[in-house]
């Protein structure tokens, strides 16, 4: 099959994200036909219109067009770096540090702050960076640091599911510790913005000109570093980079699976595997599946949250994905 070419891929899937976001603004609990969110983007018309679509909708789409996007730059790097389609930012333990760390603060009485949470799942995600980066500098080998991610993905999680079990938090505590590990991007705020979009895009901004080396280390360290790559130098590039992305978009949004997962593989199936493609097609990808797996959410009553969308969109695909092509 012949490769879409990449400007065009660009341009279509840019339509899809433009369509998606303009879906988040249009659609809730209070609907607003295009004519009002015209008016109200212009900041003209109804002022419940204005007040619905600059004070609650704008904010969480933008928190979700930014989580999106670091999800699904942070999956191609994961990939890139094991040379395993089936690797997700969360295998370093990036996701259930930052889990941890959320949950720690939420049972410590945290949820006073707006920005406690987010600073200790930050915190939470940067500490088992930190573990990686420890056997890393001592030249383990992907594998081990593969090994290491597993083996800090269960500690992690023991410890949150301890921290649930044991402390003494009340009802609403609990129920706000289990919304964020569900995952979701409802009620954000401009100050959410203002923690995640800045830095993603500056995260974003390095990563992009590394597509080149992402494709020489996909013929191996060993090939790379005979193209001149410094491969060392590269491998704590790539760690830093998805730890940033992905311990953002944790910190604002919970845990939300399989979106760094699906979108880079579904790219590279379509669109080749050269990450100078893959990493700004993925972004727009998932920020265009975060959007969409987040409307559902706006009119199923009972809680239903992004996480569970995106593992009922995710799971599905992986499995029939593994039927088609075997590993």
């Amino acid at each position: 099959m012949k490769r879409a070419p990449s400007a065009l891929a660009l341009a279509i899937l840019g339509l899809l994200v433009l369509g998606a976001a303009l879906a988040s603004l249009a659609f809730g609990d209070a609907a607003l036909p295009a004519r009002d969110l015209g008016a109200a983007l212009l900041g003209q018309g109804d002022e419940l219109a204005r007040t619905v679509l600059w004070d609650i909708r704008l904010p969480r789409t933008l928190v979700g067009l930014a989580v999106g996007a670091a999800l699904g730059a942070s999956g191609v790097v994961m990939q890139a770096f094991f040379r395993n389609p089936l690797a997700s930012p969360g295998l370093l333990g990036v996701s259930s540090g930052g889990a941890l760390g959320a949950v720690a603060a939420l049972a410590a009485g945290g949820a006073g702050s707006l920005y406690t949470v987010p600073a200790a799942s930050i915190l939470g995600a940067f500490l088992a960076t930190g573990a990686v980066m420890l056997l890393a500098r001592q030249g383990a080998s992907a594998e081990h640091l593969l090994l290491a991610g597993v083996a800090l993905n269960a500690l992690f999680g023991a410890g949150t599911s301890a921290l649930i079990a044991l402390s003494a938090v009340d009802v609403q505590a609990s129920g706000q510790i289990l919304f964020w590990l569900m995952g979701g991007i409802e009620n954000r705020t401009w100050e959410h913005v203002a923690m995640a979009l800045p830095g993603i895009l500056l995260a974003a901004a390095f990563l992009l000109p590394l597509g080149r080396r992402l494709n020489l280390l996909a013929l191996g360290e060993g090939g790379a570093q005979s193209l001149g790559v410094d491969v060392r130098r590269l491998r704590w590039q790539l760690i830093a980079l998805s730890t940033v992305l992905t311990a953002l978009a944790t910190a604002v949004a919970g845990v939300v699976g399989f979106v760094g997962l699906v979108v880079p593989h579904l790219a590279r199936l379509a669109f080749g595997p050269d990450h100078r493609r893959l990493l700004p097609l993925s972004m727009l990808g998932g920020a265009a599946l975060v959007l969409l797996c987040d409307l559902p959410t706006r009119f199923i009553s009972g809680g239903l949250r992004l996480g569970v969308v995106t593992a009922l969109v995710g799971g599905p695909f992986l499995l029939g994905l593994l039927r088609r092509r075997p590993c």
